[in-house]
């Protein structure tokens, strides 16, 4: 090995280095926010009842050992569920679009979902074999599907074509909130106010059997996303210099929207739609970890949880006695961030 070769050989294992204590301190960040996340609250549960709670649960009085596990720990951990699918639905749907803008609304998804959700709320349907309580989730989730569904028709027509699948999911994101916004039109004005209130996005509706759904659906996703993480950055090369290493991009392409759509879908369908973290934090994951997929899939997956946890600790922190919807703060929490990040790397350049 040349002096050369291994000058660039200890340069890489450098920067491997940096990446993977990148990944890390996301890591511990992460856990740091959920501790602030379940100490935040008008019940005045300190840092030592939360860890004689979850780890002796026994030890803690009735009042509190409920606050915990059945108000403060779903919330929290669905912060964490929905932000890491958001996160990873982001990355993957940006690399594979080649599209710095594109997240999953711009596939349409999330405005499909609010669109079933409006449905849920205006209309009233009876789903057989489903409670009334659970209608709601339930039709935001099957058209948030249904619009993956249409997505996926589209790149098999369009044999993989990036620029038609966004077009389609443009169109799709007019359309869906022309209907939702006629919807508004005929509804009553509490059926308004709960759209609204769905919109924003909330994450205190969501109990265990939510956090389990999500959580499963994440771990299910990420196994096919970390298989394909050499492909992704390849890809970033260009989609010419894939095909011509013999990738089939249009499949890839449809296999990638396919877990997308169900990210997408898992993650709004229960908190409703919770907008920027699919845009920033795979943004925020590459500024700090490259292009490397093998980084970047889950560092994104990890900023996307560390947003909305954030948000969500803010939510509760900023008025006393009041939780902010956690939707209105995603943007708050996130694009100071990303500003700030932006100009560290232009300092750098």
């Amino acid at each position: 090995m040349s002096v050369g070769e291994t000058s660039l050989y200890q340069r890489f294992g450098t920067i491997q280095k940096r990446r993977v204590l990148t990944v890390t301190g996301l890591a511990i960040g992460l856990v740091a926010m959920l501790a602030l996340d379940l100490w935040a609250g008008p019940a005045g549960l300190g840092f030592g009842d939360i860890v004689t709670g979850l780890f002796w649960p026994d030890q803690l009085d009735l009042r509190p050992r409920i606050i915990l596990w059945d108000v403060r720990l779903p919330d929290a951990l669905i912060a964490l569920a929905v932000g890491a699918a958001l996160g990873l639905a982001g990355i993957e749907t940006q690399t594979i679009l080649d599209n710095p803008l594109a997240s999953p609304f711009t596939l349409g998804v999330s405005s499909a979902a609010v669109l079933g959700a409006s449905l849920a709320i205006v209309v009233v349907p009876v789903v057989p074999l489903v409670g009334e309580t659970a209608v709601l989730p339930v039709m935001a989730m099957v058209f948030a599907l249904g619009s993956g569904a249409l997505i996926l028709m589209i790149v098999r027509w369009a044999n993989g074509a990036r620029e038609t699948v966004v077009l389609f999911g443009i169109a799709l994101v007019f359309l869906c909130n022309a209907l939702t916004a006629g919807l508004q039109y005929l509804a009553s004005a509490e059926a308004i106010a709960q759209i609204v209130f769905w919109t924003i996005g909330n994450l205190t509706r969501a109990g265990w059997i939510e956090v389990g759904l999500v959580s499963a659906c994440f771990v299910c996703v990420l196994p096919f996303s970390l298989r394909h993480v050499w492909v992704m950055t390849l890809l970033r090369g260009g989609e010419a210099h894939a095909r011509s290493m013999g990738i089939n991009v249009g499949r890839l392409r449809m296999w990638v929207i396919l877990r997308v759509s169900v990210l997408a879908a898992f993650a709004v369908c229960f908190v409703g739609a919770i907008g920027f973290i699919g845009l920033v934090g795979p943004h925020i994951a590459r500024l700090l970890l490259g292009e490397d997929h093998r980084m970047l899939v889950p560092g994104s997956a990890l900023c996307g949880a560390l947003i909305l946890s954030c948000a969500s600790f803010l939510s509760k922190a900023l008025i006393p006695g009041v939780i902010i919807p956690v939707g209105i703060l995603t943007a708050v929490v996130g694009v100071p961030v990303f500003l700030g990040l932006l100009s560290g790397r232009r300092h750098r350049a």
